[in-house]
């Protein structure tokens, strides 16, 4: 896979021409320079299946990783509609996106999709992890979530994804230290992530939400930066981790190219 493409006005009208080619899976990447491990969205091995990736200009990470309404008035919601668009035209058999946060959009990612189909449902899109929400609180007493900014992850993102009004208090949302070296890289988008300290930072944040919740085994990684350390997670604390990678929506839905 070639570096992430960024999206021009004349993307979408090239892409109505071009010849469809193998099945591959979508990511609408944020505009971000930081190192993206195995396992991380937008490493280019982490599917099981081809992926191709289009970043969004302007779509930095704390313009996204924000309060719900600070992300409806960016203005941002147009581009990430068009990539999705520009995507499916491009043979697409799923999308998704590079932060949950995007759960935010889901209807107006859905719905791009389905315009470029003219088949609802055809191509589905899963903007973030935390949609698997839903599902795991029909199983399960209380839920937790790992996220990148606890401050910002709200109820309107949880209502987003589905999640009743009358549980939302059964989701326990914990987030990173903001001075740990993970979320200071992430969210300033610096080079040079050292992937030990990283690690350690979201064990310590699994393991806080262990401690202070035992009754949890179920979580749920809502940020697309922490499944590079999902096994160590489940090794540390025993908690079942759900992320982009356990979501058989993107899983089954683009097969390895033979």
């Amino acid at each position: 896979m070639t570096s992430p493409d960024e999206l021009t006005a004349a993307d979408l009208h090239a892409a109505l021409a071009a010849p469809v080619g193998a099945p591959f899976i979508g990511i609408v990447m944020l505009q971000t320079r930081f190192t993206r491990p195995l396992g991380d969205v937008g490493h280019p091995g982490t599917f099981d299946a081809p992926t191709r990736q289009l970043v969004v200009p302007g779509a930095v990470p704390r313009a996204v990783v924000t309060q719900a309404q600070t992300l409806r008035d960016s203005g941002l919601a147009e581009g990430f509609c068009a990539c999705v668009e520009l995507l499916v035209a491009r043979g697409a058999m799923a999308i998704t996106t590079s932060c949950g946060f995007l759960v935010l959009l889901q209807d107006q990612l859905q719905a791009a999709a389905d315009r470029a189909t003219g088949t609802p449902g055809q191509v589905p899109v899963v903007s973030s992890s935390l949609l698997q929400l839903p599902a795991l609180l029909a199983q399960q007493p209380q839920v937790g979530v790992l996220t990148m900014d606890e401050s910002a992850l709200g109820p309107d993102h949880l209502r987003a994804a589905g999640v009743p009004a009358d549980r939302l208090g059964d989701v326990i949302v914990h987030g990173l230290d903001a001075t740990s070296h993970l979320a200071q890289t992430i969210l300033n988008d610096r080079e040079g992530l050292d992937l030990r300290q990283a690690q350690a930072d979201v064990l310590a944040l699994a393991v806080a939400l262990k401690a202070a919740h035992p009754q949890l085994t179920d979580v749920v990684l809502e940020c697309t930066n922490l499944p590079p350390y999902q096994a160590a997670i489940q090794q540390a604390t025993g908690l079942r981790c759900h992320s982009l990678l356990t979501d058989t929506r993107l899983t089954a839905s683009a097969a390895p190219a033979s």
